[in-house]
C-alpha cells in the first residue's frame, strides 16, 4: 500500500513534507538525506534544461529521474513536450509519454491533454486515440483537440461521431469545438443541424464560430448562407471579412470579392497575407494585372511569407507577365516544391517550354523534391513543344525517380503529345492500357490532335466517348457537326443538331475581358453592347483592310457550323479577341501590352489575327484561353503555331 502511495505522488518542488514522507518510508537516515539532496538536484537539472530547451541535458536528467523515481510537475513536463515539438523530436516525445505514464503514475489531465495534442502534432493519431480512450477523466480541451485532429486528417465522419459521444458524456462543447467540427461538414444537411445547435448553445456570434461558418458554406458553394452570417454580425474583425473575401474568392466570384475588399478597406481594416492571398487569388481569376501590381505593393510588407509570395507569383503567371513572375521567382528566400512547380507550369502554359524544362533541372540540383503537380506541368511543356521522346522519359521515371505514381491528368498529358505529333494509335494504345477507365478529359485531347490531323474515324470514335461521359458538352457536338459537315455527311449533321435541342444544348458564345485603366471589358461575338462599339468596328474594318495589304486573308474553316447556322455570330470578323484586341489598341498608350482573357479556346484565324497585328503595330498581345496562354510578338507567338 505504501509503495503504491508513493507511485502516485506528485513531485513539485521538493517541499520540507516531501522530504519528511521520504524520510518515514525510507529506513537509512544517512542514506534518506543524500537520496533527498540528490533527488532535488535532479529535479532543478531537469527543470532548469526544460526551461532552457536543452533537449539533449534534459533527456539525461529525465533518464536519471527516472532512474531514482522522482518526478517533476505538470508544468515542467509541458515545456519539455514543446521543446520536442519545435525540433520534431518524436523518439524523444515518446520516451516523454513513456515517463509520464509509468509506474502507475496518473498525471493531470492538463498533463495528458498536452501529450494527447503531441501526438496529434507528430501525425501519430492511433496512438492519440488509445491515450485519448484511456484517459479517466477527459474535458473539452481533450475532446476538442481529437475532434480537430480527426477534421485534419479529413476524417470527418469520425471527427463527428466524437462530437456525437462528447455530448452524451454531458461535456459541453466550447467555441473552438465547434470552429474545429465545423470543417467536417460535407453536406449542407448536416452543416445546417451544426448551426442550428450553434445557435442553440449562443456560439453564433463568436469571431471562430462565425468565421468557420463562412468557410464552410463557401465550401459548400452556398455563397447566399455565407453572406448572410457574414451580415448578421453587427460588429467584425479582420479574421471574418477575410473569410468571406475568401469565400467568394474559391468560388470564382472575383468580382464580389474585390466589391468585398474595398468595403473591409473603408471600414478601416487593414489587410494581412489572408485578405492579401485571396486578393491575389481574384486578380488570378479575372487576370487583373493592374490590380494585381498594386496588391504587390502591399505583399512586400510581408517579403517573407512563403504562402503569399506563392499566390504573388501564381497571379503574374496566370496574367501572363512572365518577366514579374521570374523576378518574384528569383528574389524569394525560401522556395517550397509548391513555387517550383507554380513557375514551371507557368513558363509551359505560357509557351516557354524550353525554359521550364531548364527550370525543372534546376530544381532536381536545389534538392526539391516534384510532387504530382510538377510533373504534370513538365509533361505540358513537352506536349505543348512537341517533345516526344522527352516526354516519354519523365513519363516512365516518374515512378522510379519520384515515386509518383501516373495519374489522369499525367495521361492526359501524354495522350496529348503523342496526338499533337501524329502519333494517334501510339495515343490510342496509351488510352487502352491507362489503370483507370479514361475520362471526358483523356478523349478531349485525343480528339483534338485528330482535328489537327483530320483523322474523322478516331474523332468521331472520340467525340461520340465524350458525348457518353458529358452529354452536356456543348463543345463536342460542335466539333462533331462540323466534322461529319466537312466530310458532306448531312443525314449525321442533322441528327447532331436534332440530339442538342432535345437536351436543350446550346453552344457558349465566346467572350473576351480586357483591363483598361482597372476597368474590366467584355466582348461577345458580334457585339453590340460595348458604348464605343461604332468606333471599334471601324477600326477593326479598317485594320483588317491593312491586313490583307499584306497577306492576310480570313481563313473561313473556323466558322463555326453552330445549331442554326447564324454566320453573323460565329463570323470570324467579329470574332470577341478581335474585337478586345481592337479597343486595347484604342485605348492603351503605344508599347503597353495588351493583355486578353478569353472563354475559348482560340481558333486559328485569330491567331493569324494578332500575329500580324502586333507586327503590324509594334505592340505585344497577350491572349490567355482555357488551354494556354499565347504571347504575340513581332509576328510571333511564343506557342509556335503549335497549339
Amino acid at each position: 500500500m505504501i509503495l503504491k502511495a508513493v507511485s502516485k505522488l506528485k513531485w513539485t518542488k521538493p517541499s520540507s513534507q516531501a522530504r519528511q514522507f521520504s524520510l518515514t518510508i525510507t529506513p537509512p537516515v544517512a542514506s534518506c538525506n543524500t537520496i533527498t539532496r540528490n533527488s532535488s538536484s535532479l529535479l532543478d537539472d531537469f527543470t532548469r534544461f526544460c526551461y532552457q530547451r536543452d533537449l539533449p541535458r534534459a533527456m539525461k536528467a529525465m533518464h536519471a529521474m527516472q532512474c531514482h523515481g522522482v518526478r517533476a510537475d505538470s508544468v515542467t513536463y509541458a515545456e519539455l513536450i514543446k521543446c520536442c515539438l519545435a525540433r520534431h523530436a518524436v523518439e524523444e516525445a515518446k520516451l516523454v509519454h513513456n515517463h509520464v505514464l509509468s509506474g502507475g503514475f496518473e498525471p493531470e489531465t492538463f498533463l495528458v491533454n498536452i501529450l494527447l495534442n503531441m501526438h496529434v502534432k507528430f501525425s501519430l493519431l492511433e496512438e492519440a486515440q488509445v491515450l485519448f480512450d484511456q484517459m479517466p477523466e477527459r474535458n473539452v480541451v481533450s475532446w476538442t483537440t481529437m475532434i480537430s485532429a480527426y477534421c485534419d486528417a479529413k476524417m470527418n465522419d469520425k471527427a463527428l461521431e466524437l462530437l456525437i459521444f462528447m455530448l452524451r458524456e454531458g461535456v459541453r462543447p466550447n467555441m473552438f469545438t465547434y470552429s474545429s467540427v465545423l470543417r467536417a461538414c460535407d453536406s449542407l444537411i448536416i452543416l445546417r443541424q451544426l448551426h442550428c445547435g450553434i445557435i442553440k448553445v449562443g456560439f453564433e456570434s463568436d469571431v471562430f464560430v462565425r468565421s468557420a461558418l463562412i468557410d464552410i458554406y463557401s465550401k459548400l458553394g452556398e455563397l447566399r448562407n455565407a453572406e448572410c452570417v457574414f451580415n448578421e454580425m453587427p460588429t467584425r474583425d479582420l479574421v471574418v471579412w477575410n473569410s468571406i473575401i475568401g469565400g467568394y474568392a474559391q468560388n470564382s466570384d472575383v468580382d464580389e470579392a474585390l466589391n468585398l475588399y474595398k468595403r473591409m478597406k473603408r471600414a478601416g481594416f487593414a489587410a494581412d497575407q489572408s485578405t492579401l492571398t485571396s486578393v491575389l487569388r481574384a486578380c488570378t481569376g479575372l487576370a487583373l494585372l493592374e490590380l494585381g501590381t498594386q496588391v504587390h505593393v502591399h505583399v512586400l510588407k510581408y517579403d517573407h511569407d512563403l504562402i503569399l509570395n506563392n499566390a504573388l507569383l501564381d497571379m503574374y503567371c496566370k496574367c501572363g507577365s512572365l518577366e514579374d513572375a521570374m523576378s518574384v521567382f528569383s528574389r524569394m528566400i525560401q522556395k517550397d516544391v509548391v513555387s517550383w512547380s507554380t513557375m514551371i507550369s507557368g513558363l509551359a502554359q505560357n509557351g516557354y517550354s524550353q525554359e521550364a524544362l531548364k527550370l525543372f533541372e534546376s530544381m532536381k540540383v536545389s534538392r526539391i523534391k516534384p510532387n504530382y503537380i510538377t510533373i504534370v506541368g513538365v509533361l505540358f511543356a513537352c506536349s505543348h513543344a512537341g517533345f516526344v521522346e522527352v516526354g516519354w522519359n519523365h513519363f516512365k521515371s516518374m515512378k522510379k525517380f519520384y515515386g509518383i505514381d501516373p495519374g489522369r491528368e499525367h495521361y492526359s498529358c501524354m495522350i496529348d503529345l503523342l496526338g499533337r505529333a501524329g502519333k494517334l494509335h501510339e495515343a490510342v494504345k496509351l488510352i487502352h492500357e491507362m489503370p483507370y477507365e479514361p475520362d471526358a478529359v483523356t478523349w478531349r485531347a485525343l480528339l483534338g490532335a485528330c482535328k489537327v490531323h483530320r483523322n474523322t474515324d478516331l474523332a468521331i470514335c472520340a467525340a461520340k466517348k465524350i458525348l457518353n461521359l458529358d452529354p452536356q458538352d456543348p463543345g463536342t457536338y460542335i466539333l462533331l457537326s462540323n466534322i461529319y459537315a466537312n466530310s458532306q455527311k448531312w443525314d449525321e449533321v442533322a441528327e447532331v443538331r436534332k440530339t442538342m435541342r432535345a437536351r436543350g444544348i446550346t453552344k457558349e458564345p465566346g467572350c473576351s475581358w480586357i483591363e483598361v485603366n482597372k476597368q474590366i471589358h467584355a466582348f461577345n461575338v458580334a457585339d453590340s453592347s460595348h458604348p464605343q462599339i461604332d468606333k471599334i468596328n471601324k477600326h477593326l474594318k479598317h485594320l483588317i483592310q491593312k491586313l490583307v495589304g499584306v497577306g492576310y486573308a480570313p481563313d473561313t474553316n473556323y466558322v463555326l457550323q453552330d445549331l442554326e447556322g447564324e454566320q453573323k455570330e460565329d463570323s470570324i470578323q467579329y470574332h470577341s479577341e478581335k474585337l478586345a484586341i481592337v479597343f486595347g489598341l484604342m485605348s492603351l498608350t503605344q508599347g503597353k501590352t495588351i493583355r486578353i482573357r478569353k472563354n475559348l479556346r482560340i481558333c486559328g484565324d485569330c491567331h493569324t489575327f494578332a500575329k500580324l497585328t502586333a507586327k503590324m503595330e509594334n505592340q505585344t498581345i497577350v491572349i490567355r484561353d482555357p488551354i494556354r496562354y499565347h504571347h504575340f510578338q513581332d509576328g510571333n507567338c511564343s506557342c509556335g503555331d503549335y497549339w
